[in-house]
Order: structure tokens, then C-alpha cells, then sequence
């Protein structure tokens, strides 16, 4: 039989044992999701920082362009508020393919893109 000394120490050992473990499981769990996003990431095109700056752009050119005041892309709920007040409850935005192919037509006008023919 195992004196209280050596019992007390026996459980000090498991402890840290059982520490070193989980910071090992942490830090192999952060290098396995640092490989996937690196085996994602390795077949991607590279975006130099001047593509970036054009898309960017192109993007905002297309949002500042878009007509968001046409109250036409939007479906509206109302609803009686219990006071007589009418409130919008829901606002549908409708226009988002609208949207895209405006952005894109943006980001079109900035690169040469292949027209695949079908």
C-alpha cells in the first residue's frame, strides 16, 4: 500500500501529465487547421495587391451606382402597432442579382474575361 506522500505526489504527476496533454491536443488541433486552410489556399489564384485595389474598386463602383432609393426592389410588410402607429415589420431587398451584375459588369470593365461559349 501506497503511503498519503506518495499518493499526493502520484496525483501531481497525473495532473500534469494531463496539462501537457491538453496543451499538446491544442496545439496540434491549431497546426491540422492551419494545414487545411494551407492545402485550401494552395491551388488559389494569387490576387496581387493591385488586382485587389481594382476589384475593390469595381465593388464600390457598383454598389454607389446601384439605385437603392427605388422603392420597387423592396417588399414591405406593415403592421398595426397596438398603439394605432403603422411600422414596417419585415423589408424584403429584391434587387440582389440586380446588384451582383451590376458589380460584376464593374469588375468585367477592369479585366480581360474569357466569354465561354455554350
Amino acid at each position: 500500500m501506497r503511503t498519503k506522500q506518495e499518493l499526493e505526489q502520484a496525483i501531481v504527476m497525473h495532473e500534469e501529465a494531463l496539462e501537457s496533454s491538453r496543451h499538446s491536443v491544442t496545439v496540434d488541433t491549431q497546426d491540422l487547421e492551419q494545414a487545411k486552410k494551407d492545402l485550401a489556399d494552395m491551388n488559389k489564384p494569387e490576387l496581387t495587391s493591385h488586382m485587389y485595389d481594382v476589384i475593390f474598386e469595381a465593388i464600390e463602383d457598383g454598389i454607389g451606382n446601384f439605385d437603392f432609393d427605388d422603392s420597387e426592389q423592396y417588399d414591405i410588410e406593415y403592421e398595426l402597432d397596438y398603439d394605432g402607429r403603422v411600422n414596417a415589420s419585415s423589408v424584403e431587398f429584391n434587387s440582389a442579382i440586380e446588384l451582383n451584375e451590376k458589380i460584376m459588369s464593374y469588375i468585367e470593365k477592369c479585366f480581360k474575361v474569357p466569354h465561354i461559349e455554350q
